[in-house]
């Protein structure tokens, strides 16, 4: 397989003895993900804080990074788990509070999935703790299961809601 790139999703909302607090973890992982075999970061996106989602209680940091890799994306995975459990991540619950989690969010090649990956990232387009990232970076990378840029899913999340009326009559 030649380079291909991926858009991986970064967030933290754990204090690291080393790195300090999530803002700097974020950071800190970027600069281990620029160092590792295998993978160049070609672009990475401003570090935002945003509010928890599910049990976590913390405010996470979150971002964003465009990397270039001749790698599989499983064994990109691979490489990920292994710089999030060199950060100290140890699974526990889902959306717990953690020092890092990295998720491959979209390919360039398309679509990927197997037991472990799934490509694009099935909950991506419904958070914006990971498209406001995705937008500095890649705003016309395209979703490979509907086309629409990384622009429109952002604005299609926010766009106002209809009001159901029969929920407003009570």
């Amino acid at each position: 397989m030649g380079k291909t790139s991926y858009l991986v999703a970064l967030g933290s909302n754990r204090r690291h003895r080393r790195h300090g607090g999530p803002r700097a973890v974020v950071a800190a992982a970027i600069r281990a993900l620029d160092s590792e075999k295998g993978i160049k970061v070609i672009a990475a996106a401003p570090i935002f804080v945003t509010a928890p989602v599910g049990p976590a209680g913390r405010s996470f940091a979150n971002g964003a990074i465009l990397v270039k890799s001749s790698k599989a994306p499983d064994q990109l995975l691979a490489q990920l788990k292994k710089i999030e459990r060199l950060f100290g991540r140890r699974r526990t619950r889902r959306w717990g509070a953690r020092v890092l989690d990295l998720d491959i969010i979209l390919w360039s090649e398309g679509m990927w999935a197997d037991r472990r990956l799934a490509i694009p990232h099935p909950a991506f387009r419904e958070r914006r703790f990971v498209l406001d990232p995705l937008i500095r970076i890649a705003p016309d990378w395209r979703d490979p299961c509907g086309g629409l840029t990384v622009r429109q899913l952002r604005a299609r999340l926010l766009w106002p809601k209809p009001v159901d009326p029969a929920k407003s009559a009570a």
